[in-house]
């Protein structure tokens, strides 16, 4: 089947799609967004995690035709050209980011909720987050990252303005988390 939807802001059309491929191979493989981690592929780990159509989704538990028309934002879609989001930034200088496995989805998922809560409570950060599991940093660092990236936010001040390369939630140069 045909698949064709915008994401990122760019239309795309994949061909080939068989019916149980799901919208994360669609995005790592077949559109060569890495970004997104294929971790548990049970909906269980949140390493997968991207908007569609405005709401954060497992993309592991999504089939990809189901997203045939609509609109999926990534973690490579955060960045505002190589300019990071203010939540990749406040990873990196928080330290929250460690084999980056997990990040893509914490970070989509912060994201997400400083979007609808502009002072998160930690009981809301830590709510917003209960569906990303990190096994290496004890989320204390993550945690960090988003009082901070929602600070910032909050009082409408400028980031450090750091670039894309080796940043929060795309790895490597090459997109992979290193490890």
């Amino acid at each position: 089947m045909r698949v064709t939807f915008t994401v990122n802001g760019r239309e795309e059309t994949v061909d080939g799609v068989w019916e149980g491929e799901s919208l994360l191979y669609v995005l790592r493989e077949r559109v060569g967004l890495p970004g997104s981690k294929n971790a548990c592929e049970q909906g269980e780990c949140g390493s997968c995690t991207v908007y569609l159509d405005g709401t954060p989704v497992c993309s592991c538990l999504v089939a990809a035709g189901q997203a045939d028309g609509r609109q999926v934002r990534t973690v490579e879609g955060l960045a505002d050209g190589a300019r990071l989001d203010p939540v990749q930034e406040a990873f990196v200088e928080c330290g929250a980011v460690q084999c980056g496995f997990c990040t893509p989805g914490l970070i989509v998922q912060a994201h997400a909720l400083i979007e609808r809560v502009a002072r998160p409570s930690d009981a809301e950060i830590r709510e917003a987050l209960a569906g990303n599991l990190c096994r290496c940093t004890g989320y204390e660092k993550i945690l960090d990252a988003v009082r901070l990236a929602a600070a910032r936010k909050a009082a409408g001040r400028p980031t450090a303005g750091r670039t894309a390369g080796r940043t929060a939630g795309q790895g490597t140069p090459g997109g992979e988390a290193a490890g």
